[in-house]
């Protein structure tokens, strides 16, 4: 019999969203007929943009001919997808990414989920606790943990406790670590990071020579000025960081499926006798041994994003989801709740009232009013006590789950 990974063992239970639809549809089962509201999962609702549709069709077009036809095409991505993103997503911004520094994907929680790979087993990663279940475990399957204990923490992982009264800011470590995760806008809390607190960690790690994960992927929803979009706006964060972005949260992909990441050339890791190793060059061999690019099709809709048309459109749809944030942390702000978020982020982040655990709030929610949300507890031990609603749903829903939970509560 085939021995198994025994790291996959140590999981403390079932993917987050998995079990809230377990729980989902064990209640639908239960009470067939009752219309149950979505603002749980951060899936998009609003179809692809006009722009983007026509891009789509016109890659779907170029390969139904042979003088158009594209077979395998770069692993990278293609050369105009990725000097669009290079000029509009950070030449834009004042941020130098050079654009065979971009890997194109199908997705950015793989490649947050596979980015791990490049670094030694033995290296000592740092998360912010509440945080996006996939940071922690992608670490798990791959053994660099330990068991998890009763709350849910893993041995040999560094957890940086983010509190109402930081803001859900993470605080700098308090010893060396070798690689963290941040992300900003934050999914759960919906909190940022501005340019103070990047500026802080961008000089820590360049003191400890440690590496950043910066997840980027709702930095579409900011909305207030001042507030970086790539934390390669701050200097010298090209020598320590390496940015995640996405499109489907940013243009709709979550169907069509289509991210990338940056590794400047600039940024250096080390072997066991610590010399210098790119780490740019170790992700592109990995990359391109076990990727074969995203599709030809996805990458002309993504592309169509960054023309006049299209960033107008996308911008609409980013700004529906916003007016939906913006109603669902009033609405629970005039009832009496506890909220964060919503502001610069299309995720609410609440306090569970009268005492109850996330998933007792959960439960009241799904089995009083008919909606369903995360429990915050799902993202890490300082998740307890606090729950997440996302905004992307459509209006008329958001409106009625608002009047379900005002009657409850």
């Amino acid at each position: 019999m085939a021995r198994v990974n025994e790291n996959f063992l140590k999981l403390k239970s079932g993917y987050l969203f998995p079990e809230i639809g377990r729980r989902v549809t064990a209640y639908a089962a239960a009470h067939p007929g009752e219309r149950i509201l979505r603002l749980g999962i951060g899936d998009v609702v609003r179809a692809l943009p006009p722009t983007v549709i026509r891009a789509f069709h016109e890659g779907v077009e170029d390969l139904a001919r042979d003088e158009s036809f594209k077979g395998y095409g770069p692993e990278q991505g293609y050369a105009f997808l990725r000097e669009a993103a290079a000029r509009a997503d950070f030449a834009a911004r004042g941020a130098r990414v050079e654009a065979d520094e971009i890997f194109v994907s199908d997705g950015s929680k793989c490649d947050c989920a596979n980015i791990q790979e490049i670094f030694s087993l033995d290296s000592v990663l740092a998360v912010s606790d509440p945080v996006y279940p996939v940071y922690v475990d992608s670490n798990v399957m791959a053994g660099r943990t330990g068991p998890a204990d009763e709350s849910g923490r893993y041995a040999g992982l560094v957890y940086l406790r983010c509190t109402e009264a930081s803001g859900f800011r993470p605080p700098l470590p308090d010893h060396h670590v070798d690689f963290v995760w941040l992300c900003s806008p934050n999914n759960p809390t919906g909190s940022v990071l501005r340019r103070a607190d990047l500026e802080a960690w961008v000089s820590w790690a360049r003191r400890e020579k440690a590496v950043l994960l910066f997840d980027a992927a709702y930095e579409s929803y900011i909305r207030e000025e001042g507030v970086p979009h790539s934390i390669y706006e701050i200097p010298g964060a090209r020598e320590v960081a390496i940015e995640f972005r996405s499109y489907s949260k940013t243009a709709g992909f979550t169907g069509a499926r289509c991210a990338y990441l940056v590794i400047p050339k600039d940024l250096k890791g080390c072997d066991a006798a610590g010399k210098e190793v790119s780490l740019h060059s170790l992700w592109n061999r990995r990359h391109s041994t076990k990727f074969n690019g995203a599709s030809y099709p996805v990458q002309k809709a993504a592309a169509a994003i960054y023309t006049p048309e299209g960033r107008h459109e996308v911008r609409a749809i980013a700004d529906f989801y916003m007016e939906n944030a913006s109603l669902i942390r009033a609405g629970l702000q005039k009832r009496g709740f506890t909220v964060y978020g919503g502001d610069n982020a299309p995720y609410i982040w609440l306090k569970t009232p009268k005492g109850l655990g996330s998933w007792e709030f959960f439960d009241e929610l799904l089995n009083r009013a008919q909606v369903v949300g995360t429990p915050g507890a799902g993202f890490g031990a300082a998740g307890e006590g606090w729950f997440r609603l996302s905004s992307f749903a459509q209006r008329t829903t958001v409106i009625e789950a608002l009047e379900r939970i005002g009657r409850v509560f």
